[in-house]
């Protein structure tokens, strides 16, 4: 697993969301807006997670309208990883236990082996895992249409045949907001990060209002 402050595979856009986010966590009201940003007729236009479309491990269709109103955590995996996938998955359970209650919160799990990782197999590690994918999606579909996305996700997903597993990746955990905005991320083989992190995600809560509020919308 290559870091990432190997510079080789940081585009603008990510070097860009790295210095917007220093100081991230000095608890402002509200959290900003990560990213590249225009100024089109005097409106700031800010990034957007694009359209994707993807299959889950109940063989459901998963795009953007299946987050509808909703925020998102989001990472890239896959289930024979040797190396972080297993510790970014625990930091994914705690989010999960702590939010599962909370309809205004779901996760987002690309495989980035679709090769391997079939619907099947993507039922079976969710199953493992003990989660339902109604509030936590497994998903594959089209390679480069995933290792695009994450790009956008300002993530790593890499096929590279001499890194553990045949794949280099981060081991990033992003947060998005109702409005495909991407609003914090952390280290998610770090818990002391992630604990911060779901500081986070609270306050994208607050900031979205109460889940009746959400509801209607």
């Amino acid at each position: 697993m290559k870091k990432l402050t190997d510079m080789k595979y940081l585009s603008i856009p990510i070097i860009a969301l790295l210095l917007t986010a220093c100081g991230n966590h000095q608890h402002p009201e509200q959290l900003p807006v990560l990213g590249q940003r225009e100024w089109v007729e005097g409106d700031t236009v800010y990034h957007q997670v694009p359209d994707f479309r993807f299959v889950n491990q109940d063989s459901q269709i998963v795009t953007n309208e299946t987050f509808a109103g909703k925020a998102y955590v989001v990472d890239f995996f896959f289930t024979s990883c040797p190396t972080i996938c297993p510790k970014v998955k625990q930091q994914m359970l705690r989010i999960h236990e702590r939010f599962k209650e909370d309809e205004r919160l779901v996760l987002l799990s690309h495989t980035i082996d679709v090769k391997r990782d079939t619907v099947g197999r993507l039922k079976e590690y969710a199953q493992g895992l003990g989660v339902e994918s109604d509030k936590w999606h497994f998903v594959t579909g089209d390679k480069d249409a995933i290792y695009e996305i994450a790009d956008d996700y300002f993530s790593i997903a890499i096929e590279d045949p001499d890194a553990p597993g045949g794949f280099d990746h981060s081991g990033r955990l992003i947060l998005v907001d109702e409005n495909r905005h991407i609003r914090s991320f952390c280290n998610g083989t770090d818990p002391e990060e992630v604990d911060h992190f779901m500081e986070d995600i609270d306050r994208l809560l607050q900031e979205m209002g109460p889940e009746e509020a959400v509801s209607t919308r």
